[in-house]
């Protein structure tokens, strides 16, 4: 009898382990949730209302999940003239402005989110006329 409840303890953690190596990797792709969001919550389509002026890339460090990418475009997409696209592969968000846009505007709505911008930079600035 000792040995059948010892093949079921090993049976059980053999399961617990496939599950937890399983998520890890979900996890360490940015297919997973890693903040208790399922990733579901993807914010609405924005157009800009206006013609496009310019873009600006985000560099912000902390994300890392599809919830995370919808948390950071939603709350961009909630300042007036901007339109957010995040790539969690290169942590960046681009945002295309169809009016002037504050840096201290963008950088304050995603640390709201608890995510660390980096630095900002204004791809208008950096083009040769």
């Amino acid at each position: 009898m000792d040995n059948i409840g010892t093949i079921l303890v090993i049976v059980i953690l053999i399961i617990i382990i496939f599950f937890a190596v399983k998520n890890s990797i979900k996890h360490a792709k940015g297919e997973g949730s890693c903040c208790g969001g399922g990733g579901s919550d993807k914010p609405e389509r924005k157009m800009l209302k206006g013609k496009k002026l310019g873009e600006k890339i985000i560099y912000i460090e902390g994300m890392r999940c599809e919830h995370c990418k919808n948390a950071v475009e939603g709350v961009i997409n909630k300042i007036e003239g901007a339109k957010a696209s995040v790539n969690l592969k290169k942590n960046i968000a681009v945002v295309s402005y169809d009016r002037e846009i504050n840096d201290e505007e963008l950088r304050n709505a995603v640390e709201k989110k608890d995510f660390k911008v980096i630095r900002i930079t204004d791809e208008n600035q950096n083009r040769k006329d």
